[in-house]
């Protein structure tokens, strides 16, 4: 079958990331004799120059990662509210939520800290060689996407009035307002130096001790003097439609550090999946798999003998999602803080339960489960699109983080990337936050802090509600798949509420394929048609409340690529599903890796014209 990319096989190592730049990077440190854990931190940097609408350096990422002969680990670098951020005090300032931009919404910035743990236990590299790329792309310039020319075009007119700091840093080019335009070269000076002298304060030496001066540099050193200074001394305009400081201190930054973790996991269908845990939105995947298998989807070929898609599976998947995010808005949170029935909600007899609720027809209502016989308790939602956008600023630019809109529109939030190296070690991360239009530019680093805070709920009682230490409960959700004990596939996406629901299509359909051909009656095959099955068309449901402020819902509604079969289209209208179609190549940015048959496999997708996979 014909195919956007290639189906890349090799012996020698894989990359695949959300940006071909980024790609290439981390191909060359493996090239250079770095391990999967070295090329994984120098494309994760690079990603924060040449996306910077989709994630920024004081952002936040989650990795899952198998070291060879070690088992799965998850890897937290979300950052934590800060001490000062108690619900009494958004209440004092007349808030009853955490504004969607500006300082306010910022927790402990975890990225750095997260790569610098990978590289330091399990990586090769100096914290020299890791940034090179990185700062060589920022003081040079990366080639401006259209996207980025885009993002700045809509927010150049508040940053010029609003957020002078940013003005500065992206209204530089020379198209109309100084926006840059797409092919140009965007330049981040004061990236370069930040990360510059980062590099200057690990020193030499010792491993392990030049990422932990990093580590210093960012957490007790001069940048968190700079976040500390410019969350005391400044306001900014945030989507309440007024102008506040931040919240985030030096003493935050220097008391957090990374955690490694066991992962939640699921076995479905001769394969192990690991996932974050209820931190992130992680088990939504497990959960709905655990549905999935219980009511009987992927026992066989998800096609008929002609090769046409059985909507009937596309119909029990989204009932099973519908009913994951529900327990997930009932349920998730950081467990580290309060107790969270992980186990219960994965318990097979709960599960099974669950697809026992699982009709001919589209449910239309949020239904929680009660795991372990609790009662789930909800908050408000918000159903009118148009009476959100209009209350308290928050059709301000800079809000929220779906990848695509349900107008099919795109906006910033996300990467990802995957790695697979010829020693069998394996990294799956998406990092995030701290996207340009998020928050104004800390004039002496260069780039924003993020507004990861957004997510909690000022609303006492809840399992994500506001509690300074806390983490707040993250969309981003890589998966590392084990077949018999050893990696398999290692993917991600970027996209807010829906990274899992891609992400669990694409997993269902994979196994599906490895299993019992791609289509039945197909001819066999010993490899998995990774590329293939990225470019089948996609699916998601809006059912569940977003994570993102305003927090809309719009329930029962699937938006369904317009390439989706019409029989398929037409079968899920009339179970009752309200069905939105959009652009043909338009949902999601999955990557992906693998280890097959004694190959190392990668693909990334051809929706937004970016992503690239490499490898040899």
């Amino acid at each position: 079958m014909t195919t956007t990319r290639p189906e890349l096989t090799g012996t020698f190592g894989m990359v695949s990331s959300t940006h071909w730049l980024a790609t290439a990077v981390g191909q060359s440190v493996l090239e250079r004799g770095g391990n999967a854990f070295d090329a994984a931190a120098a494309t994760g940097f690079a990603l924060q120059v040449v996306e910077p609408h989709l994630n920024g350096p004081a952002g936040e990422v989650p990795m899952v990662l198998k070291p060879a002969g070690e088992p799965v680990q998850v890897l937290c670098g979300q950052g934590v509210a800060p001490a000062a951020a108690t619900p009494e005090a958004f209440t004092a300032l007349g808030l009853d939520h955490v504004p969607g931009t500006g300082l306010l919404a910022a927790t402990v910035p975890g990225s750095f800290g997260a790569w610098a743990l990978l590289v330091a236990r399990w990586g090769t590299w100096s914290v020299a060689d890791v940034l090179a790329p990185a700062i060589a792309l920022a003081a040079d310039g990366a080639p401006v996407l259209d996207r980025v020319s885009a993002t700045v075009a809509r927010t150049a007119a508040h940053f010029r009035e609003h957020w002078q700091p940013s003005a500065e840093v992206y209204l530089v080019g020379d198209g109309p307002d100084g926006v840059p335009v797409p092919g140009s070269r965007l330049r981040l000076p004061g990236l370069a130096r930040t990360y510059r002298r980062v590099v200057a304060e690990a020193g030499t030496g010792g491993h392990e001790e030049q990422w932990e001066r990093a580590h210093q540099a960012w957490y007790q050193g001069f940048v968190a003097e700079a976040v500390d200074a410019f969350c005391r001394g400044t306001a900014w305009l945030d989507t309440s439609g007024r102008r506040h400081g931040g919240l985030l201190r030096g003493a935050d930054m220097a008391g957090w550090r990374p955690g490694v973790e066991a992962p939640a996991t699921l076995d479905y269908r001769g394969v192990t999946v690991c996932k974050t845990s209820s931190w992130g939105q992680g088990p939504v995947m497990l959960q709905t798999l655990g549905v999935l298998e219980a009511l009987g989807v992927g026992a066989g070929p998800l096609s008929d003998a002609e090769g046409r898609e059985d909507p009937a599976w596309l119909h029990a998947w989204a009932e099973a999602t519908k009913l994951a995010m529900a327990d997930r808005e009932a349920w998730y949170g950081d467990s580290a803080a309060d107790p969270v029935p992980v186990a219960d909600l994965l318990d097979r007899g709960y599960l099974a339960d669950r697809a026992g609720s699982v009709g001919g027809r589209a449910d239309r209502d949020l239904r929680p489960g009660s795991p372990g016989g609790r009662t789930p308790r909800l908050a408000a939602v918000v159903r009118d699109p148009a009476s959100a956008a209009s209350a308290d600023g928050s059709g301000a630019v800079g809000v929220g983080e779906p990848t695509v809109q349900r107008d099919g529109a795109t906006r910033g939030d996300t990467v990802h990337l995957d790695v697979v190296d010829r020693w069998g070690n394996v990294v799956s991360a998406t990092p995030s936050g701290a996207w340009l239009q998020s928050s104004p530019v800390v004039p002496e680093l260069g780039f924003p802090l993020g507004t990861r805070g957004q997510m909690f709920r000022v609303e006492p009682g809840l399992p994500a509600s506001l509690r300074p230490g806390r983490r707040p409960r993250t969309t981003l959700s890589p998966t590392l798949v084990l077949r018999d004990g050893e990696p398999w596939l290692a993917l991600g996406t970027p996209g807010g509420d829906q990274q899992d629901q891609w992400t669990t299509v694409f997993l269902v359909r994979a196994v599906a394929a490895a299993q019992h051909g791609r289509r039945a009656g197909a001819a066999p095959t010993l490899l998995t048609p990774l590329q293939s099955l990225l470019d089948e068309p996609m699916l998601h449901s809006d059912h569940a409340p977003s994570s993102f402020h305003p927090r809309l819902a719009e329930p029962n509604v699937l938006v369904v690529e317009d390439r989706m079969p019409d029989h398929v289209v037409q079968d899920l209208l009339d179970r009752g599903h309200d069905v939105r179609t959009t652009d043909g190549w338009q949902l999601g940015r999955t990557c992906v890796v693998g280890v097959e048959a004694g190959f190392l496999r990668a693909a990334a997708n051809a929706r937004g014209a970016q992503g690239y996979a490499a490898g040899r």
